[in-house]
Order: C-alpha cells, then structure tokens, then sequence
C-alpha cells in the first residue's frame, strides 16, 4: 500500500467516526430533552448523515485542490 492509499483509509475511517460522535452527541441531547428513544434515534441517524455528507464535500474538494 502507498501512503496514499493510507492517507485516504485514515482520511474516510476519521470522517466516519467524527460522524458517529456527532449522532451519538445528537441522540443524547435529543434524551437529555425528553425525546423518545426512537426520536433520539432517528436525530442521530440525520445527523449522521448530514456531517457525513459535508466532511465527503469538504474531503473532496480539498483532495481535488491538495493535486
């Protein structure tokens, strides 16, 4: 493997774990409010979702800059 393939593997599985913080943060907020569990749940999913979409837009623009 090159380093850049290593540099991407670390780039996405970093994205991915910044998103599941972020819906777990959302999903505890949502509780900490009085939501049910399937409220909290379904914040959590859109959340993670919506950070995961801007860090791919924010990964791939500095990736067709950074070349």
């Amino acid at each position: 493997m090159t380093a850049q393939t290593v540099n991407v593997a670390l780039t996405c599985l970093l994205a991915v774990l910044i998103a599941a913080l972020l819906g777990l943060a959302a999903a505890c907020l949502a509780r900490h409010e009085g939501a049910t569990l399937p409220t909290a749940m379904v914040r959590a999913a859109q959340t993670f979702a919506c950070t995961l979409t801007v860090l791919a837009a924010v990964t791939a623009a500095l990736a067709s800059v950074l070349q």
